[in-house]
C-alpha cells in the first residue's frame, strides 16, 4: 500500500475520533460504542463505493480503507499492552490487594463459567464439535468494562465496587486468552491434541512466568530510569518500551501470558516509580500514558469496526440463532457470577455488599469489543483451522459483539435510569450540598486573603464579599436544611468531610514535597478507606478503619516471622521505617484538622456534631501516638532521624520557593537559577531517602537505656548486647506457655504482658522482666505469659543470665522480689548464699520495690 495513502487515513482517523467524543456526549452514547459505530460506518461506506457504479473516484480510497493491513497481531502486540499498562499505572496496588480475592474469583471463574456456558449451549444447537464451542466460549468470554465504569464515576458508585470490576477487567484477558490457546490447539488439523493434564501444567507457566517476567522488566527499567532521572523525556521513552518487550518477552521468550507479564510491570512501576522518581516526571509520565492510551483505545475500536463487514460477510440465515443462543449463554453466565457468586462472596465476608441494581448494570454493561474480534480474527487466518470452524467463529464472535455494541451500549444508559441509579439518596444529596458549601467556604476565605494581599480598596472588597456572601448563605442553606438527614447521618457526613479533608491535605504535602510521596501516597490510601469506612458503616465503620490503619498487617506480622525465626532482619526494618514516617505524617495532619472542623463543619451541622467529630479525632490523635511512642520505644533515635529529614524537606521547599521569586523579579537569571534548582534536587534525593533502621544498632541503644542495665559498666553492657536476642511480638501471641521447656529470660523494651501463674494473674510492662523462674529447678508450674500489646523482647538465655546475676545488684533484686510474690525461695534460682544476701539487702534498702525496673514473673 502507498505510504502516503496510508498515512492519509490513519491521520483521518484521528479526526474520527476527535469527534466521537462530543457526539457520544451529546448522543448520550458510550464513548467505546460511538466509536464502534463510526467504524461500521466507515467499513460499510468503503464496501459501498467500491461495489457501487455511481462513481469510481473514491475507489482508491475505499480500497485502501478495507485493505488495511489489520491482522490479530496488530490488536494483540500492538494496541492491548498499551491498554492494559495505561489501566495499571492508575490503579493503587495496595487498594486492589484489599479485594484480590474477589477481583481473582470473578476474573477466573466468571471467564471459565462463561466459557463453558456457552460451548455446550452451542454443542446443543449446532452441529460444531465441542471443542470449537468451548473455543467459541473463550473468545466471547472477555469483558470491556469501560462503558459501565465510566457512567459508575459519573453517578458516585461506590469505589470498591469500581475497582473490583476495573480489576477483574485486567485480568479476564489474560484468563480467557489462556484458555483460547488451550481449545485453539484442538481443532487446528494436523496438530497433536494438547492434553487435559499438559494444558493444566501449563497454566501456572502462564501465570508465574507472565508475573515474573512483568516483573524482572519492570525493576531493569526503573533501575535505568533512576539514571536518567534528570530527563523527562527519557523516562517517558523508557516507559514506552516497558510494556512491549515485557509482552513479547513473555509471549515469545518465556512462553507465558504476555497479559499478565503487561500487568505485573505496570503494577510495579505503578508501587515503586512515585518513590524513584521526580513528583514532576512521574506526573508528566502519567499524562503521556493517559494520552497514548486514550488513542490506543479508540483506534482499537475503530479498526476492529472495519473488520465487522469482512467477517460478517459469509452469514448466513441459520447463524442469526446461533448468534443468539451465543447472547443468551454468555448474559446467562454473567448472571450466574453477578446473582449467584457474588451474593455468596459478600456472605463470606470477602467481597463488598453489592446492591441488585449495580449488579444489574454490570450485566447489562458487559460490552465486548477488540479484545473478542482480535482473537476471532486470529482464528480466521489460521490455516491450520476447518474452514467451516473459521466461518462460524467469524460470525458468532462478530455478531454477538455487534449485539453488545449495538443493543447494550446505547440502552446502558436507559436500563441505570429505570433502575434508578441516576438519582441521589437523600444522604448522598446531603453529602452533595455539604461538599459544595465547603468548597465555598473555601472561596471566601481565599478571596479575602487574596483582596488583602493585592490591597484592593476596602470598599470594593466589602461589596463584592457581600454578594459572595449571599450566594454561600444560600449554599449553607440547603446543606442544613435536608430534612431527611438525621442526626447520625449528619454525623456520617461529617466524618466523610473530614477523611476527604485529610486526604486533600496529603495530596497538598505531596505537592509541597513536605512528606515522602512513597509515604504519602499510603498515606493517601489510609484515607480513601476511611472514606469508603464512614460512608458503609458511618461512625462505627469510620472508627473501625482507623483503627486498621493502625494495626499491624499480615506482611508485617510475616516480616516478624522472618527475622524471629529466620534472623532475615531487611524485610522487618523497611516496614518498620515506613510505619513511622505513615505515623508521623498522619500525627501532622490529624493536627490541622481540628481547625477544618471549627470552620467548615460546625456551622453546616451544628456544634453537637461537631463536638463529636472532634471528640473521634482526638481518640484516633490517641491512638496514633501511642502508636508512635511504641514505635520511639522500640527504636531509639530513629524517631529524631525522621523529623530531622522532616525539616530539611520543608527547608528546601521554602529555599525553592524563595529562588522561584528572585527568578520571576528578574534579580537572578536563567543560568544561576539552573544551578541553584539542580542543588536542591540533589539535596533533596538525599533527605528523600528513607534513613537506615539498622536492627543491630537499635538492640544496642534499647539495652544502654534498659533501667535493669543502669548499673552495668561498658565493657559488661557490650558482651551483654552481643548475648541478647530482639524479639518481635504481636499481641495476644503466647510467649511462654505452661508447659514450655525454654529457659530463656525476657526483658520488656516496649509493650506489655500478662502473666498468669500459681493461681495469679499480673501484668508487666516496659523495663521489667519476665520467666526469670523457669531457670530454677523449682519454678512455678503452669506459667502463662501473653502480650496485651506489639511489644519488643529482649531474650536471654540461662547462662549468660546467670552471668548477669553476679555482676547486676539491680537484676538481684529483681529476681529476689519476683521469687518471692511467686511463693518461691530466692535461693534456688540466686543459687549463691551471698547472692541471696546482697540482693535480701537491695530489695529491704529498695523504697518501692515492685516498682518499674524492679518487677517480673
Amino acid at each position: 500500500m502507498d505510504i502516503v495513502l496510508l498515512t492519509t487515513i490513519i491521520t483521518s482517523l484521528f479526526l474520527v475520533i476527535a469527534a466521537a467524543e462530543p457526539l457520544a456526549a451529546w448522543l448520550r452514547l458510550p464513548y467505546t460504542a460511538m466509536l464502534a459505530a463510526l467504524g461500521i460506518l466507515i467499513g460499510l461506506g468503503a464496501t459501498f463505493f467500491l461495489n457501487t457504479e455511481l462513481t469510481d473516484a473514491l475507489n482508491p480510497v475505499a480500497k485502501a480503507i478495507l485493505d488495511l493491513p489489520i491482522r490479530a497481531d496488530v490488536f494483540l502486540y500492538v494496541f492491548l499492552p498499551t491498554l492494559l499498562f495505561q489501566a495499571t499505572l492508575g490503579m493503587n496496588l495496595r487498594r486492589m490487594l484489599d479485594d484480590w480475592v474477589p477481583i481473582l474469583v470473578l476474573a477466573v471463574l466468571a471467564v471459565v463459567v462463561a466459557t463453558f456456558t456457552v460451548g455446550f449451549a452451542l454443542v446443543w444447537t449446532s452441529a460444531l464439535p465441542l471443542t470449537a464451542c468451548l473455543l467459541i466460549g473463550a473468545i466471547v468470554s472477555t469483558t470491556d468494562p469501560s462503558a459501565v465504569v465510566s457512567i459508575f464515576r459519573s453517578i458516585a458508585a461506590p469505589r470498591r465496587l469500581v475497582r473490583i470490576i476495573e480489576g477483574e477487567s485486567l485480568l479476564n484477558d489474560a484468563a480467557a486468552i489462556a484458555l483460547f490457546g488451550v481449545f485453539l490447539g484442538y481443532v487446528m488439523l494436523n496438530v497433536p491434541d494438547p492434553t487435559v493434564s499438559g494444558a493444566l501444567a501449563h497454566f501456572p507457566v502462564l501465570i508465574i512466568g507472565g508475573a515474573l517476567t512483568g516483573w524482572v522488566a519492570a525493576r531493569i527499567a526503573l533501575w535505568i530510569m533512576a539514571l536518567f532521572a534528570s530527563y523527562d523525556r527519557a523516562l517517558v521513552s523508557v516507559s514506552v518500551a516497558l510494556p512491549y518487550l515485557a509482552y513479547i518477552g513473555a509471549e515469545q521468550t518465556v512462553g507465558a501470558s504476555g497479559v499478565i507479564a503487561v500487568v505485573a510491570a505496570g503494577l510495579t512501576l505503578s508501587l515503586a516509580g512515585p518513590s524513584r522518581l521526580p513528583p514532576v516526571s512521574w506526573a508528566n509520565l502519567r499524562e503521556t500514558w493517559d494520552l497514548l492510551a486514550h488513542w490506543a483505545g479508540a483506534l482499537i475500536f475503530i479498526l476492529a469496526a472495519l473488520l465487522i463487514p469482512r467477517l460478517l460477510e459469509s452469514v448466513e440465515i441459520g447463524d442469526i440463532g446461533l448468534i443468539l443462543v451465543v447472547v443468551a449463554a454468555a448474559i446467562t453466565a454473567r448472571s450466574a457470577i453477578l446473582f449467584g457468586l457474588m451474593p455468596l462472596l459478600s456472605l463470606l465476608r470477602i467481597s463488598p455488599v453489592v446492591d441488585v441494581p449495580y449488579r444489574a448494570a454490570i450485566l447489562w454493561g458487559g460490552l465486548r469489543g477488540a479484545v473478542t474480534l482480535a482473537l476471532a480474527l486470529a482464528v480466521t487466518e489460521n490455516a491450520a483451522v476447518p474452514v467451516e470452524i473459521k466461518r462460524l467463529v467469524g460470525v458468532l464472535a462478530t455478531g454477538f459483539t455487534l449485539f453488545t455494541l449495538i443493543v447494550q451500549g446505547p440502552s446502558l444508559r436507559w436500563v441505570i435510569s429505570r433502575l434508578g441509579l441516576d438519582r441521589l439518596s437523600p444522604i448522598d444529596q446531603a453529602l452533595s450540598n455539604q461538599v459544595i458549601a465547603v468548597a465555598l467556604q473555601k472561596v471566601r476565605d481565599d478571596m479575602r486573603d487574596t483582596a488583602s494581599k493585592f490591597e484592593l480598596p476596602h470598599d470594593l472588597q466589602r461589596s463584592e464579599a457581600k454578594l459572595f456572601a449571599e450566594r454561600l448563605d444560600e449554599a449553607v442553606g440547603k446543606a442544613e436544611e435536608n430534612a431527611g438527614v438525621l442526626e447520625r447521618d449528619r454525623i456520617t457526613l461529617g466524618l466523610i468531610a473530614l477523611a476527604v479533608a485529610e486526604r486533600n491535605a496529603i495530596i497538598d504535602r505531596i505537592r509541597e514535597r513536605t512528606f515522602s510521596v512513597r509515604l504519602a501516597e499510603r498515606a493517601v490510601a489510609d484515607a480513601s478507606r476511611l472514606i469508603e469506612g464512614a460512608r458503609s458503616g458511618g461512625r462505627v465503620g469510620y472508627q473501625r478503619t482507623a483503627r486498621r490503619n493502625l494495626r499491624y498487617g499480615r506482611y508485617f506480622r510475616a516480616a516478624l516471622f522472618a527475622y524471629n525465626h529466620l534472623h532475615w532482619s531487611a524485610p522487618l526494618a523497611r516496614m518498620s521505617s515506613e510505619r513511622f514516617g505513615v505515623l508521623l505524617s498522619q500525627r501532622l495532619i490529624l493536627r490541622d484538622l481540628e481547625g477544618f472542623i471549627d470552620a467548615r463543619i460546625r456551622r453546616l451541622h451544628g456544634r453537637r456534631v461537631a463536638d463529636l467529630l472532634r471528640g473521634i479525632l482526638r481518640s484516633r490523635q490517641e491512638m496514633v501516638e501511642t502508636a508512635l511512642d511504641g514505635m520511639r520505644l522500640q527504636f531509639p533515635g530513629y524517631a529524631e532521624e525522621i523529623s530531622r529529614r522532616f525539616i530539611r524537606r520543608t527547608a528546601l521547599r521554602l529555599e525553592e520557593r524563595e529562588y522561584g521569586s528572585l527568578r520571576a523579579d528578574g534579580l537572578i537569571g536563567t543560568e544561576v537559577y539552573t544551578a541553584l534548582m539542580q542543588d536542591i534536587s540533589t539535596r533533596r534525593s538525599i533527605a528523600e531517602q528513607r534513613p537506615n533502621l539498622d536492627l543491630v544498632v537499635q538492640r544496642t541503644e534499647l539495652v544502654q537505656q534498659f533501667p535493669l542495665f543502669a548499673d552495668l559498666d561498658k565493657v559488661a553492657l557490650k558482651r551483654l548486647s552481643g548475648s541478647l536476642k530482639m524479639r518481635y511480638v504481636s499481641a495476644g501471641t503466647t510467649v511462654v506457655d505452661k508447659d514450655s521447656v525454654e529457659k530463656s529470660v525476657y526483658f520488656i523494651a516496649s509493650g506489655a504482658v500478662e502473666v498468669e501463674a500459681s493461681g495469679r494473674t499480673w501484668r508487666l510492662g516496659r523495663g521489667e522482666m519476665f520467666s526469670q523462674m523457669v531457670v530454677s529447678p523449682h519454678r512455678p508450674k503452669r506459667i502463662k505469659v501473653r502480650t496485651i500489646v506489639p511489644s519488643t523482647l529482649l531474650v536471654l538465655s540461662e547462662r549468660p543470665f546467670r552471668r548477669l546475676l553476679k555482676r547486676s545488684s539491680m537484676i538481684r533484686t529483681a529476681v529476689y522480689d519476683s521469687a518471692l510474690r511467686c511463693g518461691i525461695d530466692p535461693g534456688t534460682v540466686l543459687a549463691e548464699e551471698h547472692l541471696v544476701d546482697a540482693a535480701k539487702v537491695s530489695s529491704s534498702s529498695s523504697p518501692d520495690a515492685t516498682g518499674t525496673g524492679q518487677r517480673g514473673s
